[in-house]
């Protein structure tokens, strides 16, 4: 059928068309002045006829249309040899798809309805009605290009979105659905919802004919505000809000449903961060307020009420300004104009005013508080009552003001130390021996003063760490009442400690393996006139010759311990051993208020 013939059909002699023998029928009527386009064309192509409908229709004067070949009128080649190759094989066509070329070059989109008349089994011609769908294409193509943009549209937004039909199955998703879904839905197969698992808020599964999409179709309304919890393919979930809604046509019938998916991810995260900063602001110890530029309190929280004694309810909706004390009332316009500018006030120290009038001292850290476009609306306070550090600030400036005055005293002890030792010593070598004795066994009282915080030591803790360095130092036996020397006392009898054991280990009791050492404490009298008497005896030990009254321990032991804590000291001995009293008024010995201030 590739040529196509020349000749021109002239004449037209009436066909016998199938089913039509011996009928009246005017073909020539039929053909001249039907309504429906119609043509004959013969088993090569050749348009043998075509009525004043089919010319009308494509513009051709007879002579330029009839006796031509009909691929010569079809844009596609290919659909013309279609048509034929049916209708020779014996095939009706009935609105078969296609295009004519008209006179004026227009394409026409046309449905043929075509059968073919045989006779002995071979084609003789055929007869086709041309349907002009031009108008009825025009507006399918406009009809599909408004659904390309409705879904171009839909495909660009960022919220998931898709469409059923009126039974539930999937007709259209857009990008955004199947990213929060995790899975490409099958269109035409899955229904109801785009996702792979379905449960309540509250964790229970939920089919999906009766999800909130389902409940749309089923009872053609909206629903609203039933949140749900889906799982993705993978095994991760989300929480979701979706928003069916029924699709109708004019008169009302459901044609379908949308479904628009609002993930509820971050806006879940973001309400369980606000809680969670909510939280963290409500349980600080700080005070935590907020203000608007006009100084008015927009967030109390309960570290507030403890600071400044006001409840939430008292001070919210107030000015700020009910909290700054007469005399710091220019702060505040300072505060706000830093704010305005956006800069954050760093910590700085400074007075407030409780509810009840009182005064306290505090520190404030000021930064600006901006909403979702970033304008800064306020500020933001956390107020720190520093009450306890001022105190303490205090108690170490007084501290190291008794440290320094008792280290100028302890600096006098150890250069009268030297000095006596110098003068009694009869070598260098033996100097530098007694000197760092004595500085360590002054070292060991000062340790326990500062273990302590300086306020003090017990009887026995002093006489345990002079005696520590000595051998059979746990031979020494104690007993009295509890009490705790002062950091002077401390000091002096911790030397005469250090004198009578030094003294007990050359030649006493802690030389040998006899012998035992009692150290007994009490307090006697009442009332301001009560004394504290101690006693070290050494009884038992090897045979004392005699003592020497020039040394530094006897010194020590008779003069500058008693006379250190206002008292009297003795000190004797026996054949077989040594014997030292104290006798001192206890206020000179015991640790007062004062002394751990």
């Amino acid at each position: 059928m590739d040529e196509v013939p020349q000749a021109k059909v002239t004449a037209f002699k009436k066909p016998e068309v199938p089913g039509e023998e011996g009928r009246d029928f005017d073909y020539q009527d039929f053909f001249e002045n039907g309504a429906v386009a119609l043509h004959l064309v013969s088993a090569n192509g050749i348009i043998l006829h075509a009525n004043k409908a089919e010319l009308d229709l494509l513009g051709y004067p007879t002579e330029d249309y009839v006796g031509r070949h009909i691929a010569e009128f079809y844009p596609d080649r290919h659909v013309i040899d279609d048509i034929l190759e049916r209708l020779i094989s014996g095939e009706k066509i009935a609105r078969y798809p296609a295009q004519l070329r008209a006179c004026d070059g227009s394409i026409k989109h046309v449905e043929i309805t075509s059968s073919g008349y045989f006779r002995d089994g071979k084609l003789i011609h055929t007869r086709c009605f041309t349907a002009d769908v031009t108008d009825l294409e025009h507006t399918r193509s406009e009809l599909r290009q408004q659904d390309s943009t409705y879904h171009q549209i839909l495909d660009g937004l960022p919220v998931a979105i898709y469409t059923t039909d009126q039974h539930g199955t999937i007709t259209y998703y857009n990008r955004a659905a199947a990213d929060l879904a995790g899975r490409e839905p099958v269109i035409g197969k899955d229904k109801w919802c785009v996702t792979f698992k379905l449960f309540t808020a509250d964790g229970k599964e939920l089919p999906h004919d009766e999800c909130p999409m389902a409940i749309t179709l089923k009872e053609n309304r909206p629903v609203r505000n039933q949140q749900a919890l889906a799982r993705r393919p993978d095994g991760s979930f989300f929480p979701v809000l979706p928003h069916p809604t029924p699709l109708r046509d004019e008169q009302g019938h459901l044609l379908g449903a949308v479904n628009m998916l609002l993930d509820l991810t971050d806006r879940q995260r973001a309400e369980e961060a606000r809680q969670h900063l909510s939280a963290i602001v409500e349980s600080s110890f700080d005070a935590i307020v907020s203000k608007d530029l006009s100084t008015v309190i927009k967030s109390w929280n309960q570290g507030a009420e403890r600071l400044f004694g006001y409840t939430a309810a008292e001070a919210i909706g107030n000015s700020v300004t009910m909290l700054i004390p007469e005399e710091h009332q220019h702060e505040e316009p300072r505060i706000l104009e830093r704010i305005r500018r956006g800069e954050r006030v760093e910590p700085f120290e400074t007075t407030r005013q409780r509810k009840d009038g009182s005064l306290v001292p505090v520190s404030l850290t000021i930064s600006p508080v901006r909403n979702a476009t970033g304008q800064i609306v306020g500020a933001s306070k956390i107020v720190r009552d520093i009450t306890s550090a001022k105190e303490n600030e205090y108690r170490i400036r007084m501290l190291m003001r008794e440290v320094n005055h008792r280290v100028k005293n302890q600096y006098s002890v150890i250069l009268s130390m030297i000095r006596e030792t110098n003068k009694r010593a009869e070598t260098p070598r033996q100097f530098e021996s007694q000197v760092r004795e004595r500085i360590m066994a002054l070292s060991r009282s000062h340790d326990l003063l500062v273990s302590a915080d300086w306020k003090g030591a017990s009887v026995d803790g002093l006489l345990k760490a002079q005696a520590q360095p000595f051998p059979r130092g746990d031979v020494i036996d104690m007993s009295g009442p509890s009490l705790v020397l002062s950091p002077n006392a401390v000091q002096y009898l911790g030397i005469a400690f250090h004198e009578l054991a030094t003294n007990s280990a050359k030649y006493g009791v802690l030389s040998g393996d006899d012998g035992k050492i009692s150290v007994n404490w009490s307090i006697t009298g009442s009332g301001a006139s009560r004394l504290f008497q101690l006693t070290w005896a050494e009884t038992d030990g090897p045979q004392v010759q005699t003592i020497g009254e020039g040394g530094f321990g006897t010194v020590v032991l008779k003069r500058v311990a008693p006379a250190a804590v206002s008292g009297q000291g003795s000190l004797k001995h026996g054949p077989r051993g040594v014997r030292w009293s104290l006798e001192a008024p206890l206020v000179a010995v015991e640790a007062s208020v004062a002394d751990g201030s």
